[in-house]
């Protein structure tokens, strides 16, 4: 054909990091088809949407099959009954987020993807290691990519003094708790990053999905920190608070006082979505209004209590091994440092091949990744307490 692909994709790397895990576990199943794998590798919940979700969503189907209230398409930014239940959830945890700010969308890394869209050529500046779709979507972009370095010495939080690349102004994208790390920043590491945003001009992108697992006094949204509404939009999902990895829901809060050279960013926003998005289904979105409920929350935060105490266990194993590592508490994620200096994807074999467990090489993640391993707390009890007997005895 006589047409131009798009030539940054080559400048991403060839496979998917869950994808190469996917052929590396495949290909042992098929040579030891006996063997019981258990995966602790890739974020996806194991535990059934609760009752009040379901009730929510039965109620609506129901709804849709009667012609007096059937609806078809949704609007793009959301029913308002769940921006205003999703805007009462930032009260309830300490910041103030109006409904018209808040836009509805099929999941935190749809949108991690896809705000690039209404950016144009910027300096990037993303954490080593990243959850990959902040790296890979803004190379698919074209745009230029500064990274800040996590490390076990600042407990993989980077702060403004860690930027090599100088003071500029940078779309900065945030996440904590963080993923792969486990990391969660204190109110100071992110009010360190408002105020270099507001000094130079930046915006944060901030990432706040795993937020539902904090239990200590750590802010849930990057909007806690005064003046975070004129420099950060945040991006939540109920992938992991209510188990919609498989239903599909999240948001986007995008401030109206965001301001790019005399552009609003949240007009810009408002009107890509009205273009490339439908909306999500009538069904999610009242379950998605449930789980926010007082009820629902109450059921969501059993799940949650759920996946604590399997990253409990997980991290219990690693301190009686005297095994470093972040995450664990605040967090779904332990990161772990490999031992006798392994390497990521060596870890990564000898656990597949000696104790059927498979979890995540931290060079997925980028280069400052190389030497650590990322375990989820997201498998079944059982399977959880199965690994870490095995592990025990390997390490």
């Amino acid at each position: 054909m006589n047409i131009n692909a798009n030539s940054n994709f080559a400048n991403i790397k060839e496979t998917y990091l869950f994808s190469e895990i996917g052929a590396r576990v495949r290909k042992y199943q098929e040579a030891n088809p006996s063997a019981s794998v258990i995966r602790l590798g890739i974020g996806d919940v194991t535990l059934p949407l609760n009752k009040v979700v379901v009730d929510a969503m039965t109620e609506a189907v129901a709804e849709m099959g009667v012609k007096e209230t059937f609806r078809g398409y949704p609007p793009e930014y959301g029913y308002d009954f769940l921006r205003q239940a999703i805007s009462d959830y930032y009260t309830r945890n300490g910041s103030s987020v109006p409904a018209s700010d808040i836009f509805v969308s099929d999941g935190a890394k749809s949108d991690c993807g896809n705000f690039p869209d209404i950016l144009g050529s910027n300096e990037i500046l993303i954490p080593d290691p990243v959850y990959p779709v902040y790296l890979d979507s803004n190379t698919m972009n074209g745009n230029h990519i500064n990274l800040v370095t996590g490390s076990a010495d600042n407990g993989f939080t980077p702060s403004p003094s860690d930027i090599t690349t100088g003071d500029k102004p940078y779309v900065i994208y945030i996440c904590s708790p963080n993923n792969p790390t486990g990391a969660v920043y204190t109110r100071d590491g992110l009010k360190a990053w408002v105020d270099y945003a507001l000094k130079t001009g930046s915006l944060i992108i901030f990432d706040a999905a795993y937020e539902a697992f904090i239990t200590e006094d750590i802010p849930h949204s990057i909007f806690e920190i005064e003046g975070a509404d004129q420099c950060a939009v945040e991006i939540c999902s109920f992938s992991k608070f209510a188990g919609f990895t498989g239903t599909r829901c999240g948001w986007t809060v995008v401030p109206s006082g965001l301001d790019a050279g005399g552009v609003k960013l949240q007009k810009l926003w408002a009107r890509r979505q009205a273009t490339k998005f439908n909306g999500v289904n009538y069904p999610v979105q009242r379950g998605a209004q449930a789980a926010l409920s007082v009820k629902g929350i109450e059921a969501c935060m059993e799940a949650i209590d759920y996946y604590r105490n399997n990253a409990k266990m997980i991290a219990d194993l690693m301190s009686k091994k005297g095994i470093w590592y972040t995450g664990g508490t605040n967090s779904p994620y332990i990161w772990l440092k490999c031992p006798n200096g392994m390497g990521g994807w060596e870890f990564f074999d000898m656990l597949l091949n000696e104790a059927q467990v498979v979890g995540t090489p931290g060079e997925g993640f980028g280069e400052a990744g190389a030497g650590f391993f990322r375990l989820t707390s997201f498998g079944s009890a059982e399977a959880t307490a199965e690994a870490v007997a095995r592990l025990d005895k390997l390490l």
